[in-house]
């Protein structure tokens, strides 16, 4: 079977996807996948048990933000640290390394452009590299490249962005009155500035149907990613999405084989926002057939498909954002 293009895969029956995932054209021949569990979520199996402090995530805003998007509301942040100033930031972490933190990842809500106020922060961004040996990942947002060259400065070693491939959707869940071409100039100034980013596609975003995920794709296309992270629309309690029917395991891995077909150099990992409960096992197996680098809280049945394959397999206590520098440093199989 020859490789279809990323084209003719969106074009595809459940059947013909199910035919590519099966051929085996889409999995790296090495047979190594790594797995990651960081602290912001509890996860245990029997060959790994997550730390509580080893990658903890922050947010610079608190439980606030200015675009209450109808698919988180807030919630997220909810579940973070806050540190809504320069020294509550320092100071917090200072705490996590004492408690044990290798790393953490630095996010907020947005303002009403889009973008992450990181600006304020610069500088102690760059402190907890320097004096706690902290490894620091931000989530940007929208991101201009004054900013990027200011984080790349201090020494940030990765920013996270999600990247919408629909205006359509940005307008509608992300209450934004931004457009495509404001990611593309993100994704631009993140790269002009030498700076490790990892873009992120949510799969489903628009009420768990299919909207721009391939414009996404291409999108990053025009840059060099560190690597790139699939996530997907996962209903939360209490949002005004709460009741939206998630996409299904075969959309997700769509855009997983697109993303392959389009990036083989480059690490492609499943990330930790993607639906639970029943289906979530199919959709990683998937992924692992679509050709992913990675997993993040990896389902059980993702694990005993690896092993039944012959991977050799490693956890993680980091974000699934460092697979850049672990695929670097090379593979060391723990089972």
């Amino acid at each position: 079977m020859t490789s279809p293009s990323p084209e003719e895969i969106w074009n595809y029956t459940e059947q013909e996807l199910l035919s590519l995932l099966e051929s085996g054209i889409l999995t790296p021949r090495h047979k190594e996948i790594r797995f990651y569990a960081p602290s912001f979520t509890y996860y245990k199996t029997q060959h790994y048990c997550s730390s509580p402090t080893s990658f903890p995530t922050i947010s610079v805003t608190g439980t606030s933000c200015a675009l209450n998007c109808k698919h988180c509301g807030g919630k997220v942040l909810e579940t973070m640290h806050a540190a809504v100033s320069p020294q509550e930031l320092f100071d917090l972490g200072l705490k996590l390394k004492e408690a044990g933190a290798l790393g953490c990842l630095v996010s907020g809500g947005c303002l009403p452009d889009g973008s992450v106020p990181l600006e304020g922060f610069v500088s102690v961004l760059g402190r907890l590299k320097r004096e706690l040996g902290l490894t620091v990942f931000v989530h940007t947002g929208i991101i201009n490249l004054e900013t990027a060259v200011a984080l790349k400065d201090v020494g940030v070693d990765a920013a996270l962005i999600d990247v919408i491939g629909s205006t359509q959707t940005v307008k509608k869940v992300y209450n934004l009155k931004v457009g495509i071409q404001d990611y593309t100039d993100s994704l631009l100034a993140l790269d002009k500035a030498g700076l490790n980013f990892v873009p992120h596609v949510i799969v489903g975003l628009n009420e768990g149907k299919l909207d721009g995920e391939l414009q996404a794709l291409k999108m990053i296309k025009q840059v060099k990613p560190s690597a790139i992270v699939i996530i997907a629309f996962m209903p939360i309690y209490g949002t005004a999405m709460e009741k939206i029917e998630p996409p299904q395991p075969k959309d997700i891995a769509k855009v997983t084989a697109a993303a392959r077909l389009l990036f083989p150099q480059i690490p492609l990992v499943l990330g930790c926002m993607r639906p639970k409960g029943a289906i979530r096992g199919l959709t990683d197996v998937l992924a692992l057939k679509a050709g992913v680098d990675a997993v993040a809280f990896p389902s059980q049945e993702a694990i005993k498909y690896a092993q039944n394959q012959g991977y050799g397999a490693s956890f993680s206590s980091f974000c699934c954002a460092q697979i850049y520098v672990d695929t670097a440093r090379g593979f060391q199989k723990q089972f």
